[in-house]
């Protein structure tokens, strides 16, 4: 019985279906089945064949490459490598070495071996490790969807406790102003009533003096030091609203006996938190660890889609997906009319793109594209930006770019213009070249002026903060600022097309490193991968340099 079971898995089957091989054609090296004999001379009948029984084939030994008109008929176990007579003579004599028809067979067997593994076990193995991430990435989606609604509940509980407290000092001042405003008005009748009696007794008086009536005189009584006795002022004080601010660690407000104060505990700082979790510093030099050819030229955006690929887009209206080893993995064609303006990834990583000349920010889902806002006549889109609370940052132009601003949307509703400062004064400079921005962690907009040669950073509000003109680098030629992005550690990197390299601020605009030595010529697109990893597209090269600056 264990005889005819190893018999039975070694029954070598048809090359062209799942019979038992009976006969082999020596010219094609094919084992075949009796019905699929007449298949295969049919299909390939302009060649010659030589079919034979399948225990009289003979295997097609490869020609040697070191003698000529020499057979390799035997495989060197020692050295792996085929060989002919001659050569087991000469370069491998003494070597073990086995027929090449055994060679053949056996390596035949683990390569169907092989294939049999990757395509039954390895293969589902990653499709279910494929599915268990893909629901696992739904899974802490939909968690923090429900940590942001629990924040926002929150927001409204500590505005609502902020509100009361602000409520309670409100009606603490009107009741000390009530009774303030009471004692002055009650002080100020009874001044005001003092006055027609004085001047009725000054009246009276006058009348006695001028009638010489002596009675009238002599039994006049004198009020004067009733009157000379004025009401004693009223001391009313205004109470003082004290405050205390220590940033970062207590709010605090009194008046007269009330005290309030909201304090925070030994919280780091969102940059001090990452800074700990992730345990990355900047390199003292960075180095490029890839360069992918695209086959754009030139090449303008890069939207990092994971570990190892991303979205790019060029001098056309197709967007393409690449990895790192430069395979296009997917392509999306637009309707824009030149090439998109912009590209990013949302935060459930479907690709949108800015189309200036139809005016629309559109997202792809499912290969299909779908228009999220249409800006207003007059003015087009340019750079975007997916915010973390969801909304959409847009820099936009007029038609002749004589002015340049940043729109804040929330769905297709505009919620915030960045357009001015507290003076009244253009924030960013008019000219023919966009903002590019992006988001920070701590919610600021960062965005590089190439019109003024300037990166300007607002707050949340608008606010300007700070601007970096390039001096602290101290570079030969002028400030050049291009694309922009942030990373996990709030750090701000700026492309530098003028001296063909990046700079590195921290969150508040210091100046921290320099990056000069990849071959960055005419850097453009900027972005940051999952790993850490920068990809910084070059422009006239068609080039993505991948580049490791934090450890």
């Amino acid at each position: 019985m264990a005889t005819l079971i190893s018999q039975a898995k070694e029954v070598i089957t048809c090359d062209l279906c799942v019979k038992p091989t009976q006969q082999f054609c020596n010219n094609c090296q094919l084992s075949l089945c009796v019905d699929c004999v007449s298949k295969h001379v049919d299909k390939l009948k302009y060649q010659p064949h030589r079919i034979v029984h399948f225990k009289d084939r003979k295997v097609a030994f490869p020609e040697c490459e070191f003698h000529s008109n020499q057979r390799c008929e035997v495989h060197c176990q020692q050295c792996d490598v085929p060989v002919c007579l001659k050569c087991m003579l000469d370069l491998h004599n003494g070597h073990r070495v086995k027929d090449m028809p055994e060679i053949f067979n056996d390596k035949k067997k683990k390569l169907e071996k092989e294939t049999k593994e990757i395509e039954s076990t390895i293969i589902p193995q990653y499709k279910k490790k494929n599915e268990e991430t893909k629901s696992q990435i739904s899974i802490i989606m939909a968690e923090f969807d429900e940590l942001e609604k629990e924040k926002e509940k929150h927001r409204r509980f500590w505005h609502k406790e902020v509100d009361t407290i602000f409520n309670n000092l409100g009606s603490l001042m009107k009741s000390i102003k009530t009774n303030i405003l009471s004692a002055l008005n009650s002080h100020q009748s009874k001044m005001k009533n003092k006055i027609p009696d004085m001047t009725q007794t000054v009246q009276q008086n006058k009348k006695i003096l001028k009638s010489n009536n002596v009675c009238a005189v002599t039994d006049y009584k004198s009020q004067l030091e009733e009157y000379r006795n004025m009401l004693t002022d009223i001391d009313v004080k205004v109470p003082s609203l004290k405050t205390n601010i220590v940033q970062g660690r207590e709010l605090s407000l009194e008046l007269e006996e009330y005290k309030a104060s909201l304090t925070q505990t030994t919280l780091p700082s969102l940059t001090e938190e990452v800074s700990y979790l992730s345990l990355q510093k900047l390199l003292e030099q960075a180095k490029s660890i890839a360069t992918i050819p695209t086959g754009v030229n030139p090449l303008f955006h890069v939207a990092c889609a994971g570990v190892d690929d991303a979205w790019v887009s060029g001098k056309d209206n197709t967007i393409r997906r690449i990895d790192i080893n430069g395979y296009v993995r997917d392509t999306v064609p637009t309707t824009c009319q030149t090439w998109p303006g912009d590209i990013t990834v949302t935060r459930e990583g479907e690709l949108a793109y800015s189309d200036a000349n139809n005016r629309t920010v559109n997202i792809v889902k499912q290969g299909e594209k779908e228009t999220l806002i249409t800006t207003p006549q007059g003015w087009h889109p340019k750079k975007i930006c997916f915010t973390k609370s969801g909304d959409i940052l847009i820099s936009m132009a007029t038609s002749y770019c004589s002015r340049n601003k940043i729109v804040r949307y929330q769905g297709h509703t505009v919620k915030q213009e960045i357009d001015r400062d507290e003076d009244g004064e253009p924030i960013y400079k008019g000219g023919e070249n966009p903002l590019c921005l992006v988001e920070n962690n701590n919610g600021d907009v960062c965005a590089s002026d190439l019109n003024a040669d300037t990166v300007v950073v607002v707050d949340k509000s608008g606010r300007v903060r700070f601007r970096y003109d390039g001096t602290p680098a101290m570079r030969k030629k002028s400030f050049d600022p291009g694309h922009i992005v942030t990373d996990s550690m709030s750090q701000i990197i700026v492309a530098d097309c003028n001296n063909a390299s990046l700079h590195i601020l921290d969150q508040n605009g210091k100046f921290l490193r320099y990056v000069d030595n990849c071959g960055l010529e005419n850097p453009a697109g900027l972005s940051v991968d999952s790993e850490g990893r920068l990809w910084v597209v070059l422009f006239h090269s068609g080039e993505v340099k991948v580049i490791q600056y934090m450890k």
